[in-house]
């Protein structure tokens, strides 16, 4: 806003400056004229102050209004700042929970391939002992097998036996002359059906083991 007192004094110096020549021999309706035109001046300069002073005025607010929006930008800047710098940090730890979700799953990898391994080997030790009680099963039948043979080879001495000491009997009956001997015979069969009990006792205890 332009100050009135400047205004006047700059105007006076440029009278000072600008030598007017003044005509005083004017008639009473020329200087009544001047006098109007001076006032319409006056007034005109008066309004284009008013209005320099409005446009002053509007330009003061423009630059407040550009001042508080100049602010509001520089805030908008720092807070656009600190958003990036929050997203980097965010985008950072991103980063990491990836870098560890990738590691999770390279340790998850290891562990699948360990436990596959681990059931192969436990397959191969079942079909080991399948194998084992196969051939454990296969002896338990060879055992029992041969402990049946054992038993009727064990009846037919025994029938055998009997069959003897029956002949023996009808010898002594046939002959009492050959009573000692049939005796002496006698006896032996008797200490051969021990032998063949011990023998047969053995081979049962064999066979139960």
């Amino acid at each position: 806003m332009y100050d009135s007192t400047l205004l006047r004094q700059k105007a006076e110096e440029q009278i000072t400056m600008h030598s007017f020549e003044w005509d005083l021999n004017l008639s009473e309706i020329d200087i009544i004229q001047l006098h109007h035109e001076f006032h319409v001046f006056q007034i005109e300069l008066q309004m284009q102050n008013e209005e320099l002073a409005l446009q002053n005025n509007e330009k003061d607010k423009r630059a407040s209004e550009l001042i508080i929006a100049n602010k509001e930008l520089i805030f908008q800047n720092e807070e656009k700042q600190k958003r990036a710098a929050e997203l980097v940090i965010a985008n950072k730890e991103l980063i990491f929970q990836n870098n560890e979700k990738e590691n999770r799953a390279a340790e998850l990898i290891i562990a699948n391939k360990e436990l596959i391994f681990q059931n192969e080997e436990k397959g191969k030790r079942a079909a080991e002992l399948i194998i084992a009680n196969n051939e454990l099963i296969f002896q338990n039948n060879e055992k029992e097998n041969r402990a049946a043979e054992l038993i009727i080879a064990n009846e037919e001495l025994i029938f055998q036996n009997k069959e003897k000491i029956k002949r023996a009997q009808e010898l002594i009956k046939k002959s009492n002359d050959l009573e000692q001997m049939n005796s002496f015979f006698l006896n032996r069969e008797i200490k051969m059906m021990d032998l063949v009990n011990e023998l047969n006792k053995l081979k049962e205890k064999e066979g139960l083991k």
